[in-house]
């Protein structure tokens, strides 16, 4: 019996979504890439003044407080930094959502199902750059940070890094990033396929959930090499991915939190006197 031209489409799901995931990826970075490139500014001298992460060469005095456009526009920056560095690692979980649903036949909706649980994923990282956008605007009007949006004090960077070190061996990071390690199990443990836009969408927010569990306070180590440091931020990326996909990513975690520990250790012991 020949296929019809839906049953054709629907295996090749592996290549429509991950070209999806690809493509928000490459689009992700580039803007990231550009803002990062507009805050060089040559080699300016910034002193007094604070960029705007808006890609058009914005600066404010540093003794004014934020206006609701500069809010926007950290806030998109945030969002648009959290889906290029997360969605590589979350693309196992969001694969496997579309093959459970092209198994499942998916009612024929299996894309849409799977672009609705992919939405609801990426919910939950814009909820943590909301919160991450407040914090910088409370660390920026205590003057705590530099024109590469970056901790000015090394006292607060080093308690940063300790923390996160810290955080990388407790119970709770276990309990998240074994949820982010085993798509298949996640989806089992929690109802399977859903085909109902409300399903996939709260299905997706609760995966982001545990994907912001497992990386909050890596991420909050944006803050001690520079938010808009593009290397510092694809480090930080490669170890999310390699947390979640590899067979020793645990030990990943682990290993990471005692670099950071000890990197905090080593700023705490060079202070000023």
């Amino acid at each position: 019996m020949t296929d019809s031209p839906l049953e054709t489409v629907l295996r090749r799901d592996r290549w429509i979504v991950g070209g999806a995931i690809g493509l928000i990826v490459v689009l992700a970075w580039s803007y990231v890439l550009w803002l990062a490139n507009d805050m060089d500014m040559g080699g300016m001298d910034m002193a007094g003044f604070r960029m705007i992460p808006a890609g058009i060469g914005i600066m404010l005095p540093t003794s004014e407080p934020w206006r609701t456009f500069e809010f926007a526009y950290v806030l998109l920056m945030w969002a648009v930094m959290m889906i290029g560095m997360m969605a590589p690692s979350a693309a196992p979980m969001i694969l496997m959502y579309a093959r459970v649903g092209r198994q499942g036949k998916a009612q024929g909706k299996p894309f849409a199902a799977t672009g609705w649980f992919a939405a609801g994923y990426l919910l939950a990282w814009c909820g943590f750059s909301l919160a991450a956008t407040l914090l910088q605007w409370a660390v920026e009007r205590a003057t705590l940070l530099d024109s590469r949006m970056a901790l000015a004090s090394n006292l607060l960077g080093a308690i940063v890094l300790v923390a996160a070190g810290v955080y990388q061996w407790t119970p709770l990071k276990d309990v998240c990033l074994a949820q982010c390690q085993s798509p298949f199990l996640f989806l089992m443990r929690h109802g399977g396929f859903r085909g109902d836009l409300r399903g996939c969408l709260l299905l997706g927010l609760r995966h982001g959930g545990y994907c912001v569990g497992c990386c909050w306070v890596l991420m909050a180590l944006l803050f001690v090499g520079g938010v808009m440091n593009v290397l510092w931020i694809a480090v930080l990326a490669l170890l999310v991915l390699l947390e979640k996909v590899t067979p020793v990513g645990r030990w990943i975690a682990r290993a990471a939190g005692i670099a950071c520990v000890a990197a905090g250790a080593w700023l705490l012991v060079h202070l000023p006197q």
